[in-house]
């Protein structure tokens, strides 16, 4: 049986334009710290400790830019009609890996700047391991032609993979109202921003689930 291809609405290009809106601010600020590690500027604080080592945090940049982007135009309805699909599917996965793996290689070898704690430690770690086991489990989901599946979790790996993108907006009031987090407050602002995050994506699996499918 074919996989079924939903029909294009009138919307279809909102949601990719949405994540191209959340991706925009965390790619402009990772050119940024490329430029300025690549340059003979002197370090800012929070770069120092890439000094010594910068080529996984460049990986990192890179590969989870095009994630976001592309990854973006995979929630077209339009698109997911195309070839074009799977060919961007091919470099999603590879890339979502790469930035969960150099991620966990940051946090666990990188020093912590004086605003990180112990708790937003553990949070990175958790997330780039379910980041990383998401798409495993997607790419194995495919393996075995289950396609509901395959989006489920390619679904939820894209979310932890765009964290970056909605922790602008949890930090965004308490900058705003309260000024800059501490360690605790930060570690929490970030941690709400994959919550929701994974929420919405849950949110959204469900939804797509339950949509009558062509053929069914």
């Amino acid at each position: 049986m074919p996989h079924p291809r939903p029909a294009r609405t009138k919307g279809d290009g909102l949601v990719p334009a949405a994540l191209l809106a959340l991706s925009l601010v965390p790619v402009l600020a990772g050119v940024s710290r490329i430029v300025r590690l690549t340059s003979e500027a002197p370090a800012v604080p929070d770069d120092a400790r890439f000094l010594a080592s910068p080529t996984p945090v460049v990986i990192h940049i890179l590969v989870v830019s095009l994630y976001c982007i592309l990854g973006a135009f995979q929630f077209s309805q339009g698109i997911r009609r195309k070839p074009w699909h799977r060919i961007a599917g091919r470099i999603l996965v590879p890339c979502g890996l790469l930035a969960a793996l150099t991620g966990l290689w940051m946090t666990l070898f990188y020093s912590p700047i004086s605003t990180d704690s112990q708790l937003l430690y553990g949070l990175r770690l958790v997330v780039g391991t379910a980041m990383l086991g998401a798409i495993l489990r997607a790419v194995h989901a495919i393996s075995q032609r289950n396609f509901q599946a395959h989006g489920a979790w390619m679904i939820r790996g894209y979310a932890l993979g765009q964290g970056a993108g909605t922790q602008v907006f949890t930090h965004l009031p308490w900058l705003l109202f309260i000024g800059t987090p501490g360690p605790t407050s930060r570690a929490l602002l970030m941690g709400a921003g994959w919550l929701i995050n994974i929420l919405v994506a849950e949110w959204v699996i469900r939804k797509w689930l339950s949509e009558p499918r062509a053929g069914s």
